[in-house]
């Protein structure tokens, strides 16, 4: 793909969009081992609300990432999975946190020197 096709390819920004969302990432890797219920989701994740995991879980599910399963009894139960097509984010997923662990400190670095410079210019 040449860089011109990708500022201009709707797929490409599709991709970086399913990405760029905090939570989309985060629930396709918890997801990863197998069905959840939607408290296991997050009891394993932290420091997400139900509601925000609700809307993420329903953005995934029609982007097709995710399935949802409905169990009949009382009270009823809910899981979701990863389908075919999320499986395949798992490895991109898995190199962009794989970077973070291996450059996560230098961008840090660069955060704290940029405020650092804006806190001695003010």
């Amino acid at each position: 793909m040449t860089s011109d096709a990708f500022l201009a390819d709707c797929r490409a920004r599709l991709a970086f969009d399913l990405l760029s969302n905090t939570w989309n990432a985060v629930v396709l890797w918890a997801l990863r081992e197998g069905p959840r219920r939607p408290v296991e989701l997050r009891e394993q994740i932290g420091g997400i609300s139900s509601k925000v995991l609700t809307e993420t879980l329903r953005r995934l599910q029609s982007n097709g990432l995710v399935g949802r399963r409905a169990h009949p009894g009382a009270p009823p139960r809910v899981d979701y999975e990863l389908t075919a097509l999320g499986r395949t984010l798992l490895a991109p997923i898995d190199a962009v946190g794989a970077w973070a662990v291996e450059h996560g400190d230098e961008v840090i670095a660069a955060q704290e020197a940029e405020c650092a410079a804006a806190r001695s210019s003010s």
